[in-house]
């Protein structure tokens, strides 16, 4: 590509630039008089001013230069802005890009068009101050900082002939995730992906002050960039058309770059070492071309410029003047014709159909989505010749199952894992692929290499970014991750979460693969790590979604877990979690009646109890998760040795949210089945595997939701055994017995001295764990067929 501008090419950009601008200033402050004809009033002005100005005039300078890429080049590439509270500048050039006015008709290229577009900004029944959902081009939400370089990365993964530009805000780059998401380029196979070109956008301010990497010293940010592996590339300052000329000589130099790294590696030159890709510093001033100095203060350059650097325009005749000679300063006249269309030199630095960046098919994946070539799950079956007899690590299932979806999805399936594949059981998926690494492999090293599909990087933040970025344009995958660690990223779960229920009211978004969540190492197995490490606090993140979005699954065996993820890895646009512990454990259920299950979400487990269906039991017991099902089970047979005269019935909940009323959610059971489970009257112990509260939360609006008594996870936990565990958060078997004879609508003979014996075991396990440091004989290794005593 050229890497300097003549006249003309400069001319057509700034005339892009500056209409970029003015509509960006349009939609934070007007309501009316779109294009100046006539004075600006007090009454042009919106009685609200919302937006964010500083980063705007930056985000679309980058937005016009890489258009011009596009153009010359061909260059399928996709926009990602990390200050994304920039939005006024992205809605301006889907707007000026035509791309605006086709999925919002309403929306028009004309001056009433353009008075909609001002009026919708930032205001009731319009769309949000930041890049969302709702602009055209965008798979990344600017609602929440840091995360810019990982869906970037994500976006580029087995997508060969994509470039995404990821602006990382310098704000933004004070955050975690982002100090984190830099080292994408020891991922990055430049043979088989597609390419990501940061550009750290450094204007040097805040909402309130300075940034940490503005005031740093240029060469330390240059050593602390090269250090990440980039060849770093500066371009800086305000002169006009200066500027121009030097970023499109960076911007050039930055592609060439690029295609001489992927040429080298597709055309069987590449010696397999990681290449320096290139990376942009563009230094700018915060608010460039806006007022520079209101009231005698500074503005320009300065934190003042961030959000709204007039304020007070409708009461203050000074400040008014002051907006209208900004406005006026693009000379609109010459952007716009006498109908209010963009002029021609405006439409044609814009790429052709799908290769403007607000219309690229890869930003809204769900047009490219092949789906996947699954295997039978049927075929991993564990064989379960009668329930709770024999042991397996069911996530060791998933691993084979996955595997085969390596095999048989050689570019659209991945696994993304904190380095915890094998820990986790699935490292069958590495007899199909190693891991994905481009730094220096070592002859110590197992199944890692630069052709590696597996990508394991200990940070949840990462593998979460990259899923999403990976699902938002087209591919499929799954993020797994110990239970407890969840929490670092669950304020990506709930965003992308809020991302997909918003897209789903956009009919022009394509219904996009699922983001699928597997937790194991949870809360009740994680002996040796302790407290810190136990919680099952995702689960009550994913309830606060919205039901057209959330599933949550709580598979209990090796059967269930594979129905439940065939049917994750086909879904769309849902955000699906998955628990489920990788320890031995009781099977339960042959692979038919787990389908059956899976299906129906929950059912009476008839051979558990003692309830013949003739009549209504006199205690049901509930349960949602795989140790808290051992334990219901084993307690549903302590009653029937030793209370024989209880009818207890025992049901098991795979998708939680069947709990939930069908108005609530389209999964929740009917009325009739709700009450074919649980009766209207009788009493229900739930043994649950996260908090309580969820269980109340989830039942709220059913038949007396008030007798269901909810054991689960308190907030009680320490490096212990597996059912002292249970034991400290009162949901033991022998809790779970002494909670049915509280409950239970009528008691035979014998259950006073159940609930003596129940209270001598739980004495005896005190003492047991503490002497022996392991649980029980009968406690370790108890089965079905076990007797209590």
């Amino acid at each position: 590509m050229r890497t300097t501008l003549d006249e003309a090419e400069v001319a057509q950009l700034d005339t892009w630039w500056r209409a970029a601008n003015y509509l960006t200033i349009g939609q934070i402050y007007l309501r009316d008089n779109a294009l100046l004809r006539r004075p600006l009033t007090a009454g042009d002005i919106k009685p609200r001013l919302l937006g964010h100005w500083g980063t705007s005039p930056g985000l679309a300078f980058v937005y016009a230069h890489v258009s011009r890429l596009i153009r010359e080049t061909g260059q399928q590439a996709i926009y990602l802005a990390g200050p994304g509270h920039g939005g006024p500048a992205l809605v301006a050039a889907g707007y000026l890009e035509g791309t605006y006015s086709e999925v919002y008709p309403h929306v028009g290229q004309d001056e009433a068009g353009l008075t909609t577009l001002f009026r919708q900004f930032s205001a009731p029944g319009g769309i949000p101050s930041h890049v969302s959902v709702t602009t055209p081009g965008s798979i990344h939400e600017g609602g929440e900082l840091g995360y810019v370089l990982v869906h970037a990365f994500g976006a580029v993964m087995d997508n060969p002939d994509l470039l995404a530009i990821a602006v990382v805000g310098d704000g933004e780059a004070e955050t975690g995730p982002l100090e984190g998401s830099w080292k994408g380029v020891s991922f990055l196979n430049p043979a088989r992906d597609g390419a990501v070109l940061p550009i750290l956008h450094l204007n040097g301010a805040k909402i309130a002050g300075p940034t940490v990497l503005a005031r740093k010293d240029p060469e330390e940010v240059r050593a602390l960039l090269r250090g990440h592996g980039y060849d770093v590339i500066e371009v800086g300052g305000a002169d006009l058309p200066g500027m121009h000329h030097r970023f499109a000589e960076a911007l050039a130099r930055a592609w060439n770059r690029i295609r001489a790294i992927q040429d080298t590696a597709r055309n069987g030159d590449w010696d397999g070492v990681r290449p320096q890709w290139p990376l942009i510093v563009l230094r700018s001033p915060k608010g460039w071309t806006g007022p520079d100095e209101v009231d005698g203060v500074q503005v320009t350059g300065t934190w003042r410029s961030h959000q709204v650097p007039l304020s007070g325009v409708r009461d203050n005749p000074e400040h008014l003047a002051i907006l209208e000679k900004w406005l006026r300063s693009y000379r609109p006249e010459e952007l716009f014709d006498a109908a209010g269309r963009p002029v021609e030199p405006i439409v044609t630095a814009a790429p052709e159909g799908d290769l403007r960046m607000s219309a690229s098919p890869h930003a809204n994946g769900g047009r490219l989505t092949r789906d996947l070539d699954l295997p039978d799950f049927r075929d991993y079956a564990v064989e379960v010749k009668s329930p709770a007899e024999e042991r397996a690590e069911s996530t060791r299932r998933l691993g084979e199952f996955m595997r085969d979806i390596y095999r048989r999805n050689p570019d659209t399936f991945r696994l993304f894992c904190p380095d915890e594949t094998n820990s986790n059981r699935l490292g069958a998926v590495f007899e199909a692929s190693d891991r994905g690494f481009m730094e220096r492999v070592e002859d110590a090293d197992v199944r890692i290499g630069r052709d590696g599909r597996v990508m394991e990087v200990l940070s949840e933040h990462n593998c979460h970014g990259w899923l999403e970025g990976y699902t938002l344009t087209g591919r499929h995958g799954m993020f797994a991750t110990y239970e407890a660690f969840a929490m670092v990223s669950a304020s990506q779960t709930v965003q992308h979460g809020k991302w997909l229920q918003e897209a789903a009211r956009l009919p022009w978004r394509a219904k996009v693969p699922s983001l699928n969540i597997l937790l194991t190492s949870t809360a009740w197995r994680n002996d040796h790590n302790g407290f810190s490490h136990q919680g099952p606090g995702l689960i009550q993140v994913a309830l606060t979604q919205r039901g057209d979005v959330a599933r949550v699954y709580l598979p209990p065996d090796a059967n269930t877990l594979l129905s439940v993820a065939d049917h994750c890895f086909r879904s769309r646009s849902y955000l699906n979690l998955i628990v489920i512990d990788k320890q031995p454990q009781l099977q339960w259920l042959t692979m038919d009646e787990a389908v059956e299950h899976c299906a129906r979400g929950a059912g009476i487990w008839d051979w558990a109890g003692t309830d013949d269906g003739t009549s209504d039991p006199d205690i049901v017991l509930a349960c949602a998760g795989d140790v808290v099902t051992m334990e219901t089970v084993a307690a549903a047979r302590i009653l029937r040795d030793k209370l024989p005269g209880l009818r207890v019935r025992v049901v098991n909940v795979v998708d939680l949210m069947t709990l939930v009323r069908p108005k609530d959610h389209p999964h929740g059971m009917s009325s009739t089945m709700f009450t074919e489970l649980f009766t209207d009257t009788v009493d229900v112990v739930f043994s649950f595997h996260g908090y309580p509260g969820a269980i109340h939360q989830l039942v709220h609006g059913r038949p007396d939701a008030d007798r269901f008594r909810v054991r689960g996870f308190i907030e009680q936990g320490t490096t212990t055994t597996p059912f002292d565990m249970t034991v400290r958060n009162k949901a033991s078997r022998y809790h779970l017995v002494m909670d049915a004879i509280n409950n239970a609508k009528r008691l035979p003979r014998g259950a006073t001295e159940l609930k003596a014996w129940c209270e001598a075991q739980l004495a005896r396990h005190e003492t047991y764990v503490v002497e022996h440091l392991e649980d029980m004989p009968e406690v370790r290794d108890w089965t079905l067929g076990d007797w209590a005593e």
